[in-house]
């Protein structure tokens, strides 16, 4: 079962749940039964719909599906998360005063359930307007080989923007803006850029050739459902220098600091040829005294790099967890959902990312595009 089928599966679950809580245990009547089964299943079909769709309609006639659809999606995770909390009140009453009488059963579904749908009303609602609020993060990084020459060197890290339906040209000329308001040396794209192919989503990524500085791109694991072979021909044309297990030296007369850059880890059983995640390759022949800046979509690839002695790996993929506290089931598959780090001897910094996938609401995760400013040990 793909990603989507699985997703599937727990919106129909979801809204069992919902139904079960909210419309069952508090009407009585039959006929409000079924009104309400009927809104519920109306849309749970949109948001099903919402899902399907995705690379099938074209990105401006999805978008109010989709702003429907995903929006109730986030609606309805919160409102299950919270009648599932209710279900811990029932327990607490029911053992401090035994089992309920129908008409106190029912009352108390009621206030649970009014309780749930305000409070997720309320949290999506500042999700919403927080997921749009994107700002600069700044931080420092000491990196212990840096050559005192290259200290304030600063790298603006960006990355999930998930260009599509929800996430259009004008998004992405507004992140361009912030990152040239930045004024940094480089640029990292770090995965995740689109939802979608060259054909369709190629003119929404147009703005990328307005960066002012040296821009480096790695792809991530949604490229790989969006046609990366595609995306890794056209980005150059906007001036974006994809990094596919290899590197550059950049110098600061006779200091170097090398960016390296691969394949997301999913490459290689995309079906792409020749695609796949490669530290080796893009490390070889390198000088092994000059620090190094990995660009790698997702976190847990930092085992790989602090083995092979990188300085500074950045990440991205976990969206620093988009929906909390739903979303921290990333831990299960990532070391840290966002921020600075250490492993071993090398630092990861995790940004939460510009975009969303699914619901276009953000929640304990404000999007960030990062700028990181390097320090050397002589100067720091």
């Amino acid at each position: 079962m793909g990603l989507v089928g699985f997703v599937l599966v727990l919106v129909v679950l979801l809204h069992l749940y919902v139904y079960r809580r909210a419309v069952h245990d508090v009407l009585r009547s039959r006929r409000g039964r079924l009104l309400g089964a009927l809104v519920i299943t109306t849309l749970a079909v949109v948001t099903g719909t919402a899902l399907l769709t995705r690379g099938v309609l074209a990105p401006e006639a999805a978008r109010p599906l989709h702003h429907v659809g995903y929006l109730w999606l986030a609606l309805v995770l919160y409102l299950a998360f919270l009648l599932g909390v209710g279900e811990f009140v029932r327990m607490g009453l029911r053992f401090v005063r035994g089992r309920p009488s129908e008409q106190r059963r029912r009352f108390l579904s009621g206030v649970i359930a009014a309780s749930a749908a305000v409070a997720a009303a309320v949290t999506v609602g500042y999700g919403t307007v927080a997921a749009r609020q994107t700002r600069v993060e700044r931080r420092e990084v000491l990196l212990d080989r840096l050559d005192p020459a290259f200290d304030g060197f600063t790298i603006a890290a960006i990355s999930d923007i998930h260009l599509g339906p929800l996430v259009d040209g004008t998004d992405l000329a507004g992140f361009v803006g912030l990152i040239n308001g930045s004024g940094p040396d480089v640029v990292a794209v770090v995965g995740d850029l689109v939802d979608g192919t060259v054909d369709e989503l190629g003119t929404y990524a147009a703005p990328l050739a307005d960066i002012a500085a040296p821009t480096y791109f790695v792809t991530g694991n949604h490229e790989y459902y969006s046609g990366a072979a595609g995306w890794v021909e056209f980005l150059p044309t906007l001036g974006v220098r994809v990094l596919r297990n290899e590197r550059e030296e950049i110098r600061r007369g006779e200091a170097v600091l090398h960016i390296a850059g691969c394949d997301d880890r999913t490459a290689a059983a995309s079906g792409v040829p020749g695609h796949g995640f490669d530290l080796d390759a893009a490390l070889r022949g390198r000088d092994p005294s000059a620090p190094v800046v990995l660009l790698c979509h997702q976190p847990v690839m930092v085992a790989r790099a602090a083995r092979a002695g990188v300085d500074l790996q950045i990440s991205g993929h976990t969206h620093g967890g988009q929906l909390w506290p739903l979303t921290h089931v990333a831990l299960v598959d990532q070391p840290v959902l966002a921020g600075l780090t250490r492993v071993g001897r090398t630092w990861l910094y995790v940004t939460r990312g510009t975009g969303f996938w699914g619901p276009p609401v953000r929640v304990g995760s404000p999007p960030e595009i990062t700028l990181l400013t390097l320090r050397a040990p002589a100067v720091a």
